[in-house]
């Protein structure tokens, strides 16, 4: 079998997203660097694997995708039998989609944006947009209020089980963890638990090193 690729870059939180589903899983694969401060992905070469010019995209034999959600799913089917398993079945596969959509269309999009304010901003000597933060923590707390309710119920938020719909979070929730905005996941015990047990994975600690390679 023709090894694994992930063409990426590993300050991508998309990227990281599918380091960690590879690792919870005991796969090896082959990491291509894409050179981002350079244009690398909107060159055409790069562009024939991930037509938007976004990393990462991904190659299993002459299986070729892009969109990191869509990634770790298709490694949670395909190796569902190596280590950990990420998706569960049947009617818990349709709560877990539940949550896994919630991260995508509710977490992600506001987490995403105070990272950049917070996070990436000072980093290329940008000035911080203070009302889009305030705008943005008032999304956070009602997103994390739905969650200290669904975790008050069960362990993660698919049921009893760590699964795809905790890992995508992964990513964003390490960024923002390094911020004062942790004092919002902290403030809620439930969720704080939740947050220090997923960050703790060993799977989630692989990828962290990369940052420090």
């Amino acid at each position: 079998m023709a090894p694994l690729k992930v063409y990426g870059n590993v300050f991508s939180t998309a990227t990281q997203r599918v380091f960690a589903c590879l690792h919870e899983k005991n796969l090896d694969y082959e990491f291509i660097n894409v050179d981002l401060s350079t244009g690398e992905h909107k060159q055409p070469p790069y562009l024939a694997r991930n037509p938007f010019g976004l990393v990462p995209a991904f190659e299993d034999g002459d299986l070729k995708l892009f969109e990191s959600r869509a990634i770790t799913m298709h490694v949670s089917h395909a190796y569902h039998a190596n280590g950990t398993p990420l998706i569960t079945e049947e009617k818990k596969m349709s709560i877990q989609g539940v949550w896994m959509e919630v991260e995508a269309h509710q977490f992600e999009p506001t987490t995403s944006k105070l990272a950049w304010e917070v996070v990436f901003k000072p980093m290329f000597g940008m000035t911080t947009d203070d009302a889009v933060v305030a705008e943005s923590e008032k999304k956070l707390e009602a997103v994390l209020d739905v969650y200290e309710a669904r975790l008050k119920e069960s362990k993660y938020l698919g049921g009893e089980s760590f699964t795809l719909a905790d890992l995508h979070h992964l990513p964003n929730l390490q960024c923002l963890f390094g911020t004062p905005l942790k004092k919002h996941f902290e403030a809620r015990p439930h969720v704080k638990a939740w947050c220090e047990d997923i960050i703790a994975r060993p799977a989630w600690h692989k990828v962290i090193e990369k940052l420090s390679v």
